[in-house]
């Protein structure tokens, strides 16, 4: 068990006495009281401000399974289904986050639960930080890093701040009172305070940390790396910004290549699984990779796998990256029903059409890697029929571990009939789908599936972990935050905005690592995407392959789709390069259809709760 995991316990230690006294008798509360400890004592010792920093970790376990304002309504994650509106059937309401409709306002819940989460962070790191400075017993390299680690949370929880809001409230010492007051920071203020969190925890931590998963140097570097690329751009001339924070985004950049080697494999890097589940891996799960630079952590103990109670953001525990993309093998002729063997996939972070289409199935490792293109039968089920609806006479027998459903990858479709399925006319015994029949369109009479085969889309599967229980979550695989491929592609990103003096050389010298190290035996030859993503009748193919004339923004935005599928990126990066609207409206079907997102929906409105409960009233953002 990793030994950073049950550190929230440890901040409530007195807490934690008074539970335990509840189940005593009476006359032990009256006459034999156990302690006079309070907190501000407990915190003043050298154990009890080490608890406290402790403290500090475990509510990124909620912070980064509120993905909803990361991934949804992005270029890359919208629903498909029946409903989806490249289809005749009357569509379904998406939700505002896709669609920017009258309903992104200030009472969406989403807003509300970030907000609530990351002031919930910041408060608990400003409580360290100022405690801190009672602590004088303390080694004072040992207390300097473990404040360093507070600075540097408080650092990245005002990061998500300020992207996703703009002008903040930017307390940076305790709270010890309640008060009204929430006064909205300058945003270029608040990325100054970042940068010397930063900076000051970059002198302090050390390379290796004493406890795995506990903030290090590196980490401190990498998000140094991303906060100057991001005030680099400048987003509305608010941030404080120039040209020279781009060079400095590609120093630091450098500095995790040369600390964080990459993987061999792009999928060293997530759960070891088999697609079938039949033969399903039951080894030991390796989460520790040099190309990792910092991740939240988990752990096979069923009690302290949760997040923040506090919180109610899981109420099963455990991470729950395998279980919200979206697929579902419960669908698949000859399933078990509620088991691990496909577990549960909720479609919270669906996959939109146009992400599948940017990769090359034929090479590129992360296609296979991330989709599960074929499903299999658990189990015999004898006299299925393919055609309840239209042919309810056609029947045929399904043996265990047989094939059920083939989805074509996208650029090499079935166009002979004996390559299709009984279900298309075919003679195949499991249903085959081309590319453009994913989503909800796939043998649909009026509104309702006409094949006893499962349609949709391929599964999600990057994230899958074998053998935890069913449900929602209960995942013990650590989630990577910061890892050195991304560094990568942060350089590439620097050097086409400008930056000099990359130690690689050039922006596609830094971008073909990345691909070449997904393209595995196969590197240096040209993997061909879909031309056109958003069109999924288009077979017309482009090479993804960067060179000195041709990489751009567009083009790196479209490898870190591909190599940062589901990680905590995705709207950060649109928001950042200015594409968010452009290139939502090109691959966001719902949101095309709506046609409603504009410039103000760069920023977040603060939510209403907030802003009622302040005096002076807090500002709104422009235009909600």
């Amino acid at each position: 068990m990793k030994s950073i995991i049950n550190i929230r316990f440890a901040t409530l230690s007195i807490a934690v006495i008074g539970m335990f006294a509840i189940g005593c008798k009476k006359s032990f509360l009256e006459e034999n009281p156990v302690s006079n400890l309070t907190t501000d004592v407990y915190y003043k010792t050298e154990a009890g401000f080490e608890d406290l920093v402790k403290a500090c970790y475990p509510l990124l376990r909620n912070i980064y399974q509120s993905r909803q304002l990361v991934l949804n309504g992005t270029d890359i994650f919208a629903p498909g289904g029946y409903g989806d509106p490249k289809f005749s059937t009357a569509p379904a309401n998406a939700g505002a986050l896709h669609q920017y409709d009258a309903g992104m306002n200030a009472s969406l819940g989403d807003l509300q639960a970030l907000w609530t989460l990351l002031y919930a962070e910041l408060g608990r790191v400003n409580t360290a930080i100022s405690r801190s400075e009672d602590i004088t017993t303390m080694d004072e390299a040992l207390k300097a890093a473990r404040v360093s680690e507070a600075r540097f949370l408080r650092a990245l929880v005002l990061f998500y701040l300020v992207q996703q809001w703009g002008d903040v409230p930017m307390p940076l010492t305790e709270t010890q009172s309640a008060s009204k007051e929430a006064i909205r920071v300058p945003s270029a203020d608040v990325y100054s305070q970042i940068i010397s969190d930063l900076v000051d925890a970059e002198s302090k931590l050390p390379d290796v940390a004493s406890h795995y998963g506990r903030v290090t140097k590196g980490a401190a570097r990498f998000l140094l790396s991303r906060v100057y690329l991001t005030r680099g751009w400048n987003f509305n001339n608010a941030l404080g910004g120039s040209n020279a924070d781009f060079t400095l985004a590609l120093q630091y950049a450098d500095k995790i290549i040369d600390a964080y080697p990459l993987a061999a494999n792009y999928k060293d890097l997530f759960p070891v699984r088999s697609e079938n589940p039949l033969n399903q891996y039951t080894g030991a799960q390796n989460d520790k990779n040099p190309e990792i630079v910092f991740a939240v952590q988990y752990n096979p103990d069923i009690i302290t796998n949760k997040t923040d109670a506090a919180f109610g953001q899981d109420a099963a525990g455990g991470n729950n990256l395998h279980s919200v993309f979206g697929g579902n093998g419960e669908g698949f002729p000859g399933t078990k029903g509620r088991t691990s063997d496909y577990n549960r996939s909720q479609p919270i972070y669906p996959l939109g059409p146009a992400i599948f289409r940017m990769y090359d199935p034929a090479i590129d490792s992360r296609y296979d890697h991330n989709f599960l293109e074929v499903g299999y039968a658990l189990q015999d089920v004898k006299d299925f029929k393919p055609l309840p609806l239209v042919n309810p006479n056609l029947k045929i027998d399904i043996n265990a571990g047989d094939t059920v459903v083939y989805f074509r990858p996208w650029n090499d479709p079935a166009t002979a009939l004996d390559e299709r399925g009984v279900d298309m006319g075919g003679s195949r015994k499991y249903s085959v789908i081309n590319g453009d029949e994913w989503g909800g369109g796939y043998n649909i009479i009026d509104g309702v599936g006409a094949s006893g085969f499962p349609s949709g889309e391929p599964n999600m599967w990057k994230f899958w972990q074998p053998n935890i229980p069913y449900g929602d979550a209960g995942g013990t695989f650590d989630e990577v935050i910061f890892r050195s491929a991304e560094a990568y592609l942060i350089a590439a990103e620097a050097i086409v905005k400008g930056a000099t003096g990359g130690k690689l050389g050039g922006a596609e010298v830094y971008y073909n690592k990345v691909l070449d190290r997904a393209l595995g035996t196969n590197a240096g030859l040209d993997p061909q995407c879909a031309a056109f993503p958003e069109n999924i009748q288009s077979l017309d193919a482009v090479s993804y392959r960067a060179t000195a004339g041709n990489i751009s923004i567009d083009m790196i935005l479209d490898e870190r789709a591909r190599e940062l599928l589901g990680e905590y990126v995705r709207w950060y990066d649109l928001k950042r390069t200015g594409k968010l609207i452009e290139r939502v409206l090109k691959y966001n079907p719902w949101a095309a259809k709506s046609n409603s997102i504009k410039e103000i929906h760069y920023l977040r409105p603060i939510p209403q709760n907030e802003i009622d409960l302040s005096f002076p009233a807090m500002s709104q953002n422009t235009g909600y």
